[in-house]
């Protein structure tokens, strides 16, 4: 492209042949920076909700078919729905759970002396199963000021 007086235009019937590749640069760079930005989000294969302990409340129980209720004992013990399950019990409830009901929720009672990777264990199943709702029950914080 040249740069002129308007008169001394030379071969004005030739059409630009080349590309103005700025526009697609700064579209390709703002996609970069998003695919930066979201991949560390889609990266995160279990999507938990944990409980805040201070504001723990007595709820309503879940009925009965919506949850399934597993509890770790503070030896690693796990129980279902309060009887005693092995580890392959567990797994298979998980299995059946998350066939009958993807969107059914896993209520998940821990010791806190518990060691942290027998909790992930659990919930390692409850995804491998498909489940996804992982409740955590917590106890209510006591109030400042009460025994």
């Amino acid at each position: 492209m040249t740069f002129g007086r308007m008169s001394t235009r030379q071969g004005a019937d030739t059409p630009i042949n080349t590309i103005n590749v700025t526009p697609l640069v700064d579209v390709m760079l703002v996609l970069v920076v998003i695919f930066i930005l979201a991949a560390p989000m889609l990266a995160a294969s279990l999507r938990v909700q944990l409980p805040k302990a201070q504001a723990a409340t007595q709820q309503a129980p879940v009925a009965q078919g919506d949850a399934l209720v597993v509890e770790v004992s503070p030896q690693g013990e796990i129980w279902i729905q309060g009887a005693v399950a092995d580890d392959a019990a567990v797994q298979e409830q998980l299995q059946q759970l998350g066939q009958r009901n993807p969107q059914a929720e896993v209520q998940l009672r821990a010791d806190t002396s518990v060691p942290y990777g027998r909790v992930v264990q659990v919930m390692g199943w409850a995804h491998a199963a498909g489940l996804t709702r992982i409740g955590f029950v917590t106890e209510p914080q006591p109030k400042a000021g009460s025994n």
